[in-house]
């Protein structure tokens, strides 16, 4: 719908006999938005399969794949949302500042704004999500191994024990001062 509303308050408004009459550039951003939302649906499902705590997808190598082919979608699917914002600004900039335009001008607002962040969040977890899979080959993983609990009176009768002149230890372990 297009409404128009005067200084009365009464409002007009009008359907659109088609959508396909709308101008190209509206058109072209419906057109880019709908394939950034589209992107992203698809780049989120391939990063919950590509993400190492899944299940799903095979190996660790085929899992890094699927991350980074993730990430390249997230990136165009930013890219696809902040052209369309773009392309929209840019026409709303040259009708405001065109004085031969004697039709209503606009101004750009919060949604064109909250667009170019949500694109620039998309890129930036793009490449986050690409980059996030390159592992170091030089450094090897350590495992951590778990010694079990030890109480602080065995402790203490441990190091009593082995020295019978009573000093205080030297070395105390994690649980020593609980």
């Amino acid at each position: 719908k297009t409404c128009v509303t005067d200084s009365t308050g009464v409002s007009n408004c009008k359907d659109f006999p088609s959508m396909l009459a709308l101008d190209g550039y509206i058109q072209a951003c419906r057109g880019l938005m709908i394939s950034a939302v589209c992107l992203g649906f698809f780049g989120a499902v391939f990063g919950l399969v590509g993400m190492k705590c899944t299940k799903v997808g095979g190996s660790d190598q085929t899992k890094a794949k699927i991350a980074c082919l993730a990430g390249l979608i997230f990136i165009l699917s930013g890219l696809c949302s902040m052209t369309s914002c773009s392309l929209y600004a840019n026409r709303i900039t040259s009708e405001f500042f065109d004085p031969s335009f004697v039709a209503q001008k606009y101004e750009l607002g919060a949604a064109l704004f909250i667009g170019w962040a949500g694109a620039s969040l998309c890129i930036i977890g793009g490449i986050i999500f690409c980059f996030s899979i390159a592992e170091n080959s030089n450094s090897a993983r350590r495992g951590y191994a778990y010694n079990g609990a030890t109480s602080v009176m065995s402790s203490r009768a441990k190091v009593h024990n082995s020295v019978p002149d009573k000093t205080p230890p030297k070395h105390f372990d994690k649980n020593a001062y609980v």
